[in-house]
């Protein structure tokens, strides 16, 4: 397999290798905060739940069960992180990337262990606070996600160069994929070295980044929010928002003698903590804001759309605008919706980049304490907002807030749209096909989706690596002239980006269906 060429591509690799740990922080954050939340002794008796609740009762015992093993994904992200990278980054015989980056993980910290032991620097005020922490079991430099990044790129490059060496006759038994687990223990024996050294000093540049962005107050929270937002198209949000979440460029905090560095790391460690009686909103600035867009600010947008359809098309545009809405209600997966309109209006997606930036500071401004795992849906608002009680997240401001943004998203799409006569779904010229589809219909539809899809990209031979994210199917090609819009689109693609070599097909949330369709019609061609 070729390797992917320029920045854009590069970026689009790692952007999608975040997304195996992300996609496991929903159900992590879903046991924390439900056992977390009721093994809490003030809602037990706030709602007089004692008798099946307190303390040694059979339930308390497996809500405590549920919100550990939750505690304890996010207590360890970075080898986490380290795996996710190295399989996401990996050109073929992911397993071997997968247990190499393990490895290099252990052998990267234990020999940053091993130097500060020797220089007396794992005694008790021998380092700044914070600077030391317990890494899977082992006392080494506080490096985050970002020493799981660190190793999960580095492996991945290691492996992607030496999975298919050749050794000489007598060492024949050590090549191939036997070698990359032997070349990344020397190697991050090297990097561990090499970071006990630098990395004091990165951790105190990013620790004043940090502060830096925090002392911006909410006129940060409002470029933070817009950033994020502007970065969907590109697919390069996750690789914008991860370190504010998870390194001390979101902030540090002490929270039960243990320092915590990143605003989800923080929020999370809030919610695992007896002691906590309200969480910071200097570190849920990073999150909150995503609530009134989510939940009322794109489905608002939606109606709007639907409210402006041509009456012959309206049954049909409601069906897909419902459901798209209900999508971003509950999950907090916007796709769908945002890009209906960014390739049809973008003007009204720049404007959805500036509301986004305001929803973050409006919630800043408000206290607003409620955090996230993945999504910003309804599902984490319950979680982490309502059941948390008002008093430690003033999660009641999300709602009157959504609903100003309900209102301004419709009133001002709907003007817009109208005003310029932007094609929205339903506004279209020709006249929408339905049809019911038998299983057998289905069945037969899949193969010719997936050629059309082959098709649109160029054919088997242009194709170097398919993958996915959330919504979008993630494509590097040998040359992107072959690249068909329109057959894509055919496809049921809501949208097309291309940069370089790289190229994002949007589907939403069924993509990983899609990919997997597509990948078996590509075997089946032999």
């Amino acid at each position: 397999m070729k390797k992917e060429n320029g920045l854009f591509s590069i970026l689009q690799r790692v952007g999608r290798s975040f997304m195996l740990p992300i996609a496991l922080l929903p159900i992590a954050g879903l046991l924390l905060g439900i056992g977390s939340s009721l093994t809490n002794q003030t809602t037990i008796e706030t709602y007089n739940l004692g008798a099946i609740l307190g303390t040694g009762t059979l339930l308390n015992s497996v809500m405590q069960i549920l919100a550990q093993t939750g505690n304890i994904v996010f207590a360890n992200l970075p080898i986490i992180f380290a795996m996710g990278v190295a399989l996401g980054m990996a050109e073929r015989e992911h397993g071997t990337a997968v247990l190499s980056a393990a490895i290099a993980f252990f052998i990267m910290h234990q020999t940053i262990s091993t130097l500060l032991a020797l220089n007396g620097q794992l005694a008790e005020g021998a380092m700044l606070s914070g600077t030391i922490s317990n890494v899977v079991g082992i006392q080494s430099l506080e490096m985050g996600v970002f020493g799981g990044i660190i190793v999960g790129l580095g492996v991945a490059a290691l492996h992607n160069r030496f999975y298919k060496i050749e050794l000489p006759t007598v060492l024949s038994f050590f090549g191939g994929v036997r070698f990359v687990p032997i070349i990344s223990t020397f190697a991050y024996i090297l990097v561990g070295t090499l970071m006990y050294f630098i990395w004091p000093y990165v951790q105190r540049a990013i620790y004043s980044l940090g502060d830096l962005v925090l002392r911006s107050g909410f006129f940060g929270t409002f470029i933070y929010g817009t950033i994020e937002r502007a970065l969907i198209p590109f697919g390069l949000h996750h690789v914008f928002y991860m370190p504010f979440w998870q390194t001390g460029l979101g902030g540090s905090m002490v929270i039960d003698g243990q320092t915590i560095a990143g605003a989800q790391n923080i929020f999370f460690a809030q919610l695992a903590s007896p002691s906590t009686t309200q969480f910071s909103v200097e570190a849920t600035r990073f999150m909150s804001g995503k609530f009134p867009l989510m939940i009322f600010g794109l489905p608002g947008a939606a109606l709007a759309m639907y409210s402006v359809a041509k009456p012959t098309k309206k049954k049909v545009a409601g069906g897909l605008l419902l459901s798209a809405a209900l999508t971003s209600i509950l999950t907090g997966i916007t796709e769908p919706l945002e890009f209906t309109f960014l390739f049809v209006a973008p003007v009204l997606y720049v404007i959805h980049c500036i509301f986004a930036g305001l929803a973050y500071m409006i919630m800043h401004i408000l206290n607003v304490g409620v955090g996230m795992t993945f999504s910003g849906g309804v599902i984490d608002l319950f979680l982490f907002g309502i059941l948390q009680g008002n008093d430690k997240t003033n999660w009641i401001n999300v709602i009157w807030v959504g609903l100003i943004y309900f209102a301004v998203y419709y009133f001002i799409f709907r003007f817009l749209i109208r005003k310029f006569n932007f094609v929205t779904p339903g506004r279209e010229d020709d006249e929408a096909d339905t049809k019911l589809y038998t299983r057998k219909d289905v069945n037969a539809a899949k193969e010719d989706k997936s050629a059309l899809i082959l098709e649109g990209l160029g054919g088997k031979d242009n194709l170097v690596n398919v993958d996915c994210c959330a919504t979008r199917l993630r494509v590097t090609v040998k040359d992107s002239s072959k690249v068909n819009d329109t057959l894509l689109k055919e496809s049921g693609a809501s949208g097309i980006i291309k940069s370089g070599s790289g190229v994002q097909v949007i589907y939403g949330p069924r993509v990983t269906v899609i990919k997997s369709n597509l990948e078996d019609y590509i075997e089946s061609l032999g």
